[in-house]
């Protein structure tokens, strides 16, 4: 995975640590930038209330209050749970530009942010978000 310039995560790990954290699925979307098939997630028409965390350091990440139908294949969410939850930086691979969403404590990748894109949010943005890359807590 190649480093978030300017920023150090709070939670550190080596690769191998990793690997012995995470299943093989999840450590290629969450370390290695892979991308789960599209409607094959846990959480693609979730609707139970509660905060969505980093699966691999349990950082909260989004509320389900910001998730929304995008019928896009993946989770999707209009903002984050607070401006301290993520980090983006570009992503040129496959042949396009595309803004990658990275938990901001331990830069793991989430998925991609797109806006623009017509979807009534109040912020005009999704946050395409993998399955894989997310643990819910329900509220209790």
């Amino acid at each position: 995975m190649k480093p978030v310039v300017g920023a150090t995560p709070r939670v550190v790990k080596s690769e191998q640590e990793w690997r012995e954290q995470l299943s093989p699925d999840e450590y290629a979307v969450l370390r290695q930038a892979g991308t789960e098939r599209p409607f094959t997630g846990e959480y693609t028409d979730e609707k139970t209330t509660g905060v969505y965390q980093c699966r691999a350091c349990g950082a909260e990440l989004f509320r389900s209050e910001t998730k929304f139908d995008s019928h896009c294949g993946w989770p999707s969410f209009y903002d984050p749970a607070d401006t301290d939850a993520v980090l983006l930086r570009e992503d040129t691979t496959m042949g396009m530009r595309r803004i990658e969403v990275l938990c901001k404590s331990c830069h793991s990748h989430l998925g991609h942010v797109f806006e623009g894109e017509g979807y009534a949010t109040p912020t005009d943005q999704r946050y395409c978000i993998n399955s894989i890359s997310l643990k819910l807590v329900p509220e209790s």
